[in-house]
């Protein structure tokens, strides 16, 4: 019987150095709200991530960002959606691809398979999004340096210990976040914190978590869970990430930024070269 074709989700790839931030500037003032709807997100309505005041982490690379749709990950095999749906994410992508990338750019190969596992099960649960598994990566690398920031470490299993907790987000140079969760997810009942490997406060997790790594649990500080609720996140804020004002968009609800929507946009540039 012949092996089933290898399936190849996207990679986002295309150089819109000025457009992030001309169209960043337009989205603040309201210019890109009939191209993205409802989606354009403003900083006093955050609906994605919150992170530190400046993001943690991230690379010094000045270029900028993604996102036509290319396809570059292998899976091990097809599988339908059943199967595809109990599977854990960080086991879709094929090993020899992850090894390969991570070598070639640095990303633990822990937290590649979980980043491109997300974007080969959104593929199949959110088709037209297009989103790819640098776009994911580069998101990890701003926010927590995959996994490691403040001396974190990545576990066999995905998880994240320390827990990688955030600065309150009292205002000091942050959004304005008053505790949502009684202090379970972050330990402060007075502010919310961003939480985890990819930066989830509170609010939004309760929104948006997903188990990616099939446990039955929705673990913030699981890296499979994460990557996987962001993945699904940018897609259901952005549509189509094939098109740059919603790529940009996408980026921006996760945190209203210039600087931030740069830094990811370098970063997803740099790791769709990778091979």
């Amino acid at each position: 019987m012949t092996a089933p074709e290898p399936l190849l989700p996207p990679v986002s790839r295309s150089r819109l150095w000025p457009v992030v931030t001309v169209a960043l500037a337009l989205l603040a003032a309201g210019a890109l709200a009939g191209a993205v709807g409802a989606l354009a997100v403003t900083p006093s309505a955050p609906q994605g991530v919150v992170s530190s005041s400046t993001s943690p982490g991230g690379a010094d690379s000045v270029a900028s960002p993604a996102p036509t749709p290319e396809r570059s990950v292998a899976v091990t095999e097809a599988v339908d959606g059943a199967a595809a749906a109990r599977t854990p994410v960080s086991a879709l992508a094929d090993p020899d691809w992850i090894d390969r990338v991570s070598a070639s750019t640095g990303i633990p190969g822990r937290a590649l398979a979980a980043y491109a596992g997300a974007v080969i099960d959104v593929s199949r649960t959110h088709p037209g999004c297009g989103i790819g598994w640098n776009t994911v990566a580069a998101v990890g690398l701003v926010e927590s340096e995959h996994g490691s920031m403040n001396g974190a470490h990545l576990a066999a299993d995905g998880t994240v210990s320390p827990a990688i907790i955030g600065i309150p987000l009292d205002g000091n140079g942050t959004e304005v976040v008053r505790d949502t969760d009684q202090g379970a997810i972050d330990g402060d009942a007075v502010w919310d914190r961003a939480v985890g490997p990819l930066q989830f406060i509170p609010s939004t997790w309760a929104q948006v978590g997903r188990d990616g790594n099939r446990d039955g649990v929705v673990d913030v500080n699981q890296i499979d869970d994460a990557a996987l609720s962001t993945a699904e996140h940018l897609c259901d804020v952005g549509g189509d990430l094939s098109r740059p004002q919603n790529w940009i968009a996408a980026v921006h609800a996760y945190n209203p930024s210039v600087e931030y929507n740069n830094r990811v946009a370098a970063a997803a540039e740099q790791y769709a070269a990778a091979r």
